[in-house]
């Protein structure tokens, strides 16, 4: 802490004169603080990843050990190349259905362009501009707007 009983009284000018280099400082301060701490956290993400890619690797291991115990476990009632045709035949089914179930899900998202937010920004931009519709005040069900039958 700096002691402040040694310093002189400064005018009202000085002072003002001063904040821009006080805002110019506080600013680079906080992009520092901003740094360090992004930077940590990015360490600290970037061993969670690895950890996860590591497990990951492992549990794929584990499912192709798993699927040849069931291809050697059918193998005892029926020839090993038929166990294995069957294993192989069930395994494209589950990915086939896994593949279109994604692809519905991911239908659902396009186009990826956030429209609500891009419509939001025009209207914020207008709003500053002067332009288009003044926001509606809350009304008793809050900022909900009724629907085409009149109903909230």
């Amino acid at each position: 802490m700096t002691d402040t009983r040694d310093r002189k009284p400064r005018s009202l000018f000085g002072l003002v004169g001063d904040v821009p280099k006080l805002v110019k400082e506080l600013v680079k301060g906080e992009l520092n603080l901003l740094k360090a701490e992004m930077l940590t956290k990015a360490k600290i993400f970037g061993l969670a990843a690895g950890l996860l890619v590591g497990a990951l690797v492992i549990v794929l291991y584990a499912i192709g050990v798993l699927l040849t115990a069931a291809v050697m476990g059918l193998a005892t009632v029926m020839p090993a190349w038929l166990a294995a045709i069957v294993i192989a035949v069930v395994m494209l089914i589950v990915a086939a259905i896994l593949g279109l179930l994604g692809w519905k899900r991911l239908k659902k998202g396009l186009p990826i362009t956030p429209k609500r937010t891009i419509d939001s920004v025009k209207n914020d931009v207008n709003a500053v501009k002067g332009l288009g519709k003044k926001p509606t005040p809350p009304t008793q069900y809050g900022a909900r707007k009724p629907d085409v039958s009149g109903r909230f």
